[in-house]
């Protein structure tokens, strides 16, 4: 056999055999990408959403824990209970505005004295957190990360904070006020006497508080690009831009 025909006989079975290494090459290079990249994409993501909350913590609700922090910010402001709004008219309808308006100022007072106490509370609820459903949170709503946080940690919160914000409202002096509140409102003639439980109120609405102000920093992070301030935000969340 000529040198020329063995060339031509061999040529398919060269090329076939170079043809498969580049292909099986090729396989291990994409396999091992994808891998790669779904194992860290995982991570990320569940570690960016930490990360937002985290942030809104330490931005927004700190400020609640400020002076007016609550009292000041018409966003979370506790102010009377729908079914004591008779009793706010009552007083001002008899020149006790004045005390309708310290009970007022005490509810937040004590709010923002609570929130100071609780915080970490809330940061340690975030690191508890598994986000196994962490790219459909990115890929939702504005609010959906504070939204699945406020679903996971309302009940447990409730339980430490409840105590807390007791403790705030006689620190702050606001139990005094409100049974002075009460007891004018309830020696007024024909009202039907009330006794609300102004603990339970402060504390629902000083967590509904908080979720609203983590939610502000949420929306902002997901749509204003200067407020992702790590690499690790704007890799996250540059995927819902898309």
């Amino acid at each position: 056999m000529n040198k020329k025909l063995a060339l031509l006989l061999l040529f398919p079975v060269i090329a076939t055999a170079q043809f498969n290494g580049i292909l099986n090459k090729a396989k291990s290079a994409v396999g091992t990408k994808t891998t790669k990249n779904s194992a860290i994409g995982n991570l990320d993501i569940a570690s960016a959403l930490k990360e937002a909350l985290d942030k809104g913590i330490d931005k927004q609700v700190t400020k609640l824990t400020a002076l007016d922090g609550f009292y000041k910010n018409p966003s979370v402001k506790i102010l009377f209970p729908e079914e004591l709004k008779k009793v706010d008219k009552a007083l001002r309808s008899v020149g006790l505005g004045n005390l309708a308006d310290e009970g007022i100022k005490s509810l937040n007072r004590a709010a923002e004295d609570a929130v100071k106490e609780s915080t970490p509370i809330f940061v340690d609820a975030v690191k508890g957190m598994t986000f196994t459903d962490a790219k459909n949170i990115l890929m939702g709503s504005d609010n959906a990360a504070t939204a699945y946080l406020q679903k996971s940690t309302s009940k447990p919160l409730y339980a430490k904070f409840n105590p807390k914000v007791q403790e705030s409202i006689g620190k702050v002096g606001a139990d005094k006020i409100w049974a002075t509140i009460i007891s004018k409102y309830n020696s007024l003639p024909l009202v039907a006497k009330v006794n609300p439980d102004i603990n339970d109120y402060v504390t629902n609405k000083a967590l509904e508080g908080v979720y609203k102000m983590i939610a502000v920093e949420e929306k902002d992070i997901r749509n204003n690009l200067s407020s992702r301030t790590s690499d690790l935000l704007k890799k996250v969340f540059a995927m819902q831009d898309n």
